[in-house]
């Protein structure tokens, strides 16, 4: 016997969720409806199979194939145009020369189909109907019987007034191959609207089979969790791919879940899903496979589809998420939300309750979203954040993303160039790596790879080998469980805005470079970059000066990758060095925190009499000292002791500042005959002050010397810093003493990024009678001190910053801005 199963819906009332999938392929229990269906049909030995299709067809073709995986034979017919039932089923007539069965591709249900058949045999009825009873039939067409079985009447959608009975037509027909006969071409044509009514008129043997069985139309998206619940509750019989961990907690293949975490069942996970600690999964949680979800997350009566990530704290209820979701931290989903695939909620979020976001719409952080989003989406404004592409490592930031990514950077530099790679230690950055290197090879271009090295390093080697550009791939030290890949142009600076521009184009429009295959890049590897970087380092500075001052000195390498580098630089300082955390370690870079690891440092300078401590962050970038009596230096007093000793030592220095920077600063240098230049927060200002400046801060712990390298080197900063206090025969400590106390403050808004133009032209104006600096951002400066408002570039705040004649002033001014800021937002 042959079965054709009719899955043209679209499933309009299930949207979100099917506007990038036929309502037949909606995972029910992680297997789409179809799949079920189709089990059904193997269980009654029905092997022949004949699938109508229309919407999405290939999505559903794609899936099953020719059925051989599922142990069926499937054929398709394709509906070019709209049918309806009979026609769907009339288009495939050609396979269909015995008797036959006819069944929805989009229910849920375990009917006993040989007894269906075994009626309509008994019967020798023309066509038999499957027939269900309803509490409420309202949404079906009500089938009204006599004693005997045998149809008598057909009511389509009826109202109450014309509901005579209970029984529903479920759409699941026996048919003799002669009711095709009675079916009109050339148009849509329904079953029980037309086909049906005409025979009876004819007076043709129509039976009803009154089914027990459970049936649901999954027609809603109440329908779709109710129908979870009752899979879960086992209320009806379906094959789940999932193995019984306990009474009604059933989890998948590969998937792993912590021990602390709580699984109030029933529940399902998916294959290789991962559970995080505090987790708790209430019940009727359905996970698919490849979920990931974050320690302390609360989930309830939810289905989760395939590859989301759900970040730490995040509660949902009576929720459905799509497929490829991402849900930072916090996120709040209230019953009745769903969320189409591919949607990124930013943290903290609240979703109201019935709202509807459709697919791949972006909810800012701490928004909160009181209507469904549907056409509207403010997404990404760029693939380019504010130091590279970034995004959390194998959700939005995956091996895909970065060979295309890689392919176009590559397409914008010529064929058989060469580009210098590097990475941190972590796994991720590793795997994006090389999946960048797979991009550039099949763009044409060669790769010289340097493996795990520090960023400085890395523009280090571009800059002074035959590099054309270079990639480095690292956690992001803003999220560590997001990466970021950094792209240098050839003198090592990341690339300028024109550059980036030029590889989004190429990346949207899919028109990067393919070479053939005689003109694919090899890789190398760099030799001796560690000591060719040591030896222009001491280049500009007085070697023997540092080692008469037989320094001792205390230093955290963050289990960074400044380890690789560093014994090769501290070989030639002759100092005395107690070193800690000097391996690469990915969890140690995960748990990074600069002002825990400074306290730390501080206890062991002061123990061991060092003359400094100094640590280094993971990235090789930025820097916190400790002075030798154990005090933490903050990054604004660091910024001020470099600049009085760069100001000291060299006649006439030309230094560079943030704009954030104390306003003691100019003053301070002035006196020396030193002159000092604001520029933006962006670090990649600096690029442009080699043979200019000779000295490039900022109030973030990120110091450059751009005779050497225009950019931030910490382990630079470092010897530079040891070279210039070797003739002052001070401490540190003393010097630091010295320059001017600092107080700058620092605030966060939560801005809309399509209120950031109103907040800044608003504060602009509002300052007017004052001193302006509009480097970066507007900076209002008055006699008692200044405020500085920037707007983020990749996050949805605003930035305060503020000084004052003391801290107890700075904190006032910071909160006067933030103060305006959130009245500016209340108003527009």
């Amino acid at each position: 016997m042959k079965a054709v199963i009719m899955a043209g819906g679209e499933g309009t009332r299930l949207r979100p969720l099917t506007m990038n999938q036929p309502k037949p392929m909606l995972p029910m229990a992680n297997r789409p409806l179809a799949g079920h269906v189709v089990a059904l049909l193997r269980e009654h030995g029905i092997e022949e199979i004949v699938v109508t299709v229309a919407y999405l067809a290939n999505t559903i073709r794609t899936y099953f194939g020719d059925g051989s995986e599922f142990g069926v034979r499937i054929i398709y017919a394709t509906e070019e145009t709209p049918l309806g039932t009979a026609g769907s089923v009339l288009n495939a007539r050609e396979e269909l020369d015995e008797r036959f069965l006819v069944i929805s591709g989009d229910v849920l249900t375990d009917i006993d189909l040989g007894a269906l058949v075994r009626h309509h045999d008994e019967c020798g009825s023309l066509a038999t109907l499957a027939l269900k009873s309803m509490e409420n039939p309202l949404e079906f067409g009500i089938v009204i019987t006599d004693d005997a079985g045998r149809i008598e009447r057909f009511l389509e959608k009826p109202t109450w007034g014309q509901v005579f009975s209970d029984t529903i037509n479920t759409g699941i027909y026996v048919l003799e191959p002669e009711v095709l006969d009675r079916v009109p071409s050339g148009r849509a044509v329904d079953f029980a609207s037309e086909v049906f009514p005409a025979l009876l008129e004819q007076g043709a043997p129509v039976h009803g089979y009154v089914s027990e069985c459970y049936w649901e139309d999954v027609g809603t998206l109440e329908a779709y969790l109710r129908a979870h619940e009752d899979v879960l509750d086992s209320k009806v019989h379906v094959e789940l791919d999932a193995f019984p961990m306990r009474p009604g907690v059933f989890i998948g293949e590969g998937a792993e879940v912590d021990p602390s975490a709580v699984i109030d069942g029933p529940a399902l996970i998916g294959d290789n899903c991962r559970i995080g600690a505090g987790v708790r999964l209430g019940p009727y949680s359905v996970l698919g496979s490849n979920v990931r979800v974050g320690e302390g997350t609360d989930i309830e009566r939810s289905v989760i589809h395939d590859n989301c990530y759900l970040g730490a704290g995040v509660n949902a209820r009576a929720s459905v998420i799509g497929r490829s979701c991402e849900v930072r931290n916090g996120v709040h989903l209230e019953p009745g939300v769903v969320l189409g695939d591919g949607c990124r909620l930013g943290g903290h979020a609240v979703v109201l309750s019935g709202v509807k976001i459709y697919p791949n719409k972006v909810v800012e952080a701490a928004a909160t979203v009181t209507s469904s989003i549907i056409w509207e989406s403010r997404g990404s404004r760029s693939l380019f954040g504010r130091l590279g592409v970034t995004g959390l490592a194998n959700v939005d930031l995956s091996p895909e993303l970065a060979v295309r990514v890689a392919m176009a950077f590559a397409s914008a530099l010529p064929k058989g160039a060469t580009v210098t790679t590097s990475r941190d230690s972590s796994r991720a950055a590793r795997m994006l790596k090389r999946a960048a290197m797979v991009g550039l090879n099949a763009a044409g271009l060669n790769v010289e790879d340097l493996e795990a090295a520090t960023v400085p390093v890395t523009r280090f080697q571009v800059r002074n080998g035959n590099s054309r550009g270079g990639i480095t791939v690292r956690l992001d030290p803003d999220d560590p469980q997001s990466v970021l890949l950094r792209f240098l142009d050839a003198e090592g600076n990341d690339l300028d805005e024109a550059a980036q521009r030029k590889i989004e184009r190429l990346y949207y429009r899919e028109e990067s470079r393919r070479v053939l295959a005689a003109e694919i890049g090899d890789i190398g590897f760099a030799p001796r970059t560690a000591e060719l970087y040591t030896a222009a380092l001491f280049e500009g500075v007085d070697l023997e000066a540092i080692r008469s001052a037989r320094y001792k000195l205390v230093l955290d390498y963050a289990y960074g990758t400044a380890s690789l580098v560093m014994p090769t630089v501290l070989g030639k300082l002759g100092a005395e060095v107690l070193v800690v955390n000097p391996l690469v370690s990915t969890p140690g870079v995960l748990s990074f925190d600069r002002s825990v690891h400074a306290a730390r440092l501080a206890d062991l300078v002061r123990s061991s009499g060092a003359h400094l401590g100094a640590v280094i962050s993971p990235d090789g970038e930025r820097m916190t000292l400790v002075d030798d009596t154990g005090h933490m230096l903050s990054d604004a007093e660091a910024l001020l002791v470099f600049a009085e000793l760069v100001a000291r030592s060299v006649p006439g220095a030309q230094l560079l500042a943030t704009v954030d920077a104390p306003s003691a600063l100019t003053g301070m240098c002035a006196r020396h005959g030193a002159s000092v230049t604001l520029m933006g927060l962006a670090a990649s200002e600096i690029a442009a002050a080699r043979g200019v400046a000779d000295f490039a801060g900022d109030s973030d712990g990120g110091f450059a010397f751009p005779d050497f390298l225009p950019a931030h080197d910490a382990v630079a900063a470092l010897v530079r810093l040891l070279d210039l206090l070797a003739p002052q025969g001070r401490s540190l400590a003393r010097l630091t003493g010295e320059v001017p106390v600092a107080s700058v403050v620092r605030r966060e808004v939560h801005t809309p990024f399509e209120q950031k133009g109103t907040v800044m032209r608003t504060i602009l104006e509002s300052g007017r009678d004052a001193d302006l600096v509009l480097v970066d951002g507007v900076k209002r400066i008055d006699a008692s001190g200044w405020t500085l408002v920037v707007p983020d570039q990749d996050r949805p705040v605003t930035h305060v910053y503020a000084e004052g004649r003391d801290i107890t002033e700075s904190n006032a001014r910071a909160d006067v801005a933030a103060a305006e800021i959130r009245a500016i937002l209340a108003e527009s």
